[in-house]
């Protein structure tokens, strides 16, 4: 799909997304109301408002408080205490207008290679709300160090203020960015129209299966092994550094570690399985999703590959969360609400480890396919690529015979690229 024709729906997605936000936040006055908190009761509205918070630009009782403790000086003067809230203000308009920034150039890679046409409108729309995670997670981050500054604190602990920031907001992030990839894809589908064929890439069987592995296998370094409770603790106590940057162990914490496991120790080992049922579904997910990306994509390329990674792997995690929120002992204790306070966590390490494995999956890709096409040459023409029939090569596989989805008319060798010249 034409750049042109992408960046419709990848705009209307990041308006949409940027208002719903502001929407969001703007809506914490009413959860204060006596009559919201009859129906909705205290600790829901109290987290609710907790959540909606990171979005509103009614400062919190914290810079509040901040501005009124600073603005007085050593010796009782009045200090003007309006550039704390200023510095606030600034940090919220930088907080939308990077959800913005950050949506636009995603969604409009994705819409370009997963065009949501031919069977790709599943894909398509779970991409895009990954990425409007992605987007408003980033957001936050970058956005984080004004508003430390509105608290008036900003040189003390100023990495784990920052790494507590960074995940902050997530919870309605999940069910606005759901609203804006729905819009996204239906304007996706309107531009698409009339550009010309986008068939499915011809890729080998065994080639794809290989390079989904490597990339799960990078997704399972910070999974099995960075978050496993020893490594992680190792991690959290890491302090190196002076000044602002001293303390960085809480920001590695949420920049490298997809979850937290421990052994079974004092605990049933079924039990203990059936908790690591929720990892196990962020690989199954991250590795299903890589496997049939190659296939979906109509040219596959390392920015393109990343970024489905990463959705993939934001995708896993949404899983394995909604299974946590299921095997939970408190559900019958315990509201929705206060069941779904951790959905929508680890996306920063999703987004680190999920460009590594995208990478590391296209790479994987191109040598694995080359070698398929290779050997598909030196057998004859009915090999993957070539021009005529005959039998296939016992190294190649045929794709149009194993993926139901894949269009044969769309390879051309083993660099998996289509033909149409608008790709």
């Amino acid at each position: 799909m034409e750049y042109r024709r992408a960046a419709i729906p990848a705009l209307v997605g990041g308006l949409l997304l940027t208002a719903l936000l502001w929407w969001a936040g703007a809506s914490t006055q009413a959860l204060r109301l006596p009559g919201t908190v009859d129906v909705l009761g205290g600790l829901t509205a109290a987290q609710l408002e907790h959540w909606l918070t990171p979005w509103s630009y009614d400062p919190p009782p914290s810079v509040r408080i901040g501005a009124e403790t600073f603005g007085v000086g050593e010796d009782g003067a009045a200090i003007d205490n309006s550039r704390y809230l200023s510095l606030y203000t600034t940090g919220m308009q930088i907080r939308f207008v990077a959800v913005l920034l950050f949506f636009v150039p995603g969604a409009l890679l994705l819409v370009r290679r997963l065009p949501p046409v031919n069977g790709r409108v599943p894909a398509a729309l779970l991409a895009v709300w990954a990425w409007g995670l992605v987007a408003g997670t980033l957001a936050v981050a970058v956005s984080a160090p004004w508003l430390i500054a509105a608290n008036g604190r900003g040189s003390y602990r100023f990495l784990p203020q920052l790494a507590g920031m960074a995940s902050a907001g997530r919870q309605i992030l999940v069910l606005v960015a759901f609203v804006a990839a729905v819009v996204a894809v239906l304007a996706a589908r309107v531009t698409a129209k009339g550009a010309g064929p986008l068939p499915r890439a011809a890729v080998p069987v065994a080639a794809a299966r290989l390079a989904a592995t490597v990339g799960t296998a990078v997704i399972a370094v910070s999974l099995v092994v960075l978050s496993y409770q020893p490594v992680a603790a190792t991690l959290q106590t890491a302090s190196t550094g002076t000044g602002l940057f001293a303390e960085p162990g809480d920001l590695l914490r949420q920049w490298l570690l997809l979850g937290s496991w421990a052994g079974p120790a004092g605990t049933p080992v079924g039990d203990w399985f059936l908790y690591r049922v929720a990892d196990a579904l962020v690989l199954a997910v991250g590795w299903w999703s890589l496997r049939w990306l190659p296939v979906l994509l109509t040219r596959t390329t390392v920015p393109a590959m990343a970024a489905g990674a990463v959705c993939a792997t934001v995708l896993g995690l949404l899983v394995s969360q909604l299974a946590q929120m299921v095997l939970s002992d408190g559900g019958m204790r315990w509201g929705l609400v206060q069941l779904s306070a951790g959905i929508g966590g680890g996306v920063p390490a999703a987004l680190t480890f999920g460009v590594l494995a995208g990478a590391a999956a296209a790479v994987t890709l191109r040598v694995a396919g080359g070698r398929a096409g290779a050997g598909g040459a030196e057998a004859g023409p009915g090999a993957l690529g070539g021009t005529g029939p005959g039998p296939a090569a016992p190294g190649a596989t045929d794709p149009g015979a194993t993926d139901p989805g894949a269009d044969v008319t769309g390879g051309s060798g083993p660099d998996l690229r289509p033909t149409s010249p608008k790709d």
